[in-house]
């Protein structure tokens, strides 16, 4: 089992995945759940293709992180 950070981002109406692990694997919904089901399906084919094409699956090397700042004068 493979295990990579996906970011979904909130785009007007709409949603948008990718992850930094894999370039070019990106998919897009018209919810967060169907764009996380979208990015399932194009992760799958993406490693599924890798191995096809005898390249090495990448480690994952992602992180996130959610950083505070403090802002000083600021009321946020």
């Amino acid at each position: 089992m493979y295990r990579f950070l996906v970011i979904i981002e909130k785009r007007g109406h709409s949603y948008g995945a990718y992850s930094p692990d894999l370039p070019g694997c990106v998919a897009v919904g018209d919810t967060r759940e169907e764009a996380e089901a979208n990015m399932r399906g194009a992760m799958l084919m993406h490693l599924r293709g890798m191995i096809e094409d005898r390249e090495p699956i990448p480690s994952s090397q992602a992180i996130a992180e959610y950083m505070d700042i403090a802002i000083p004068g600021s009321a946020a």
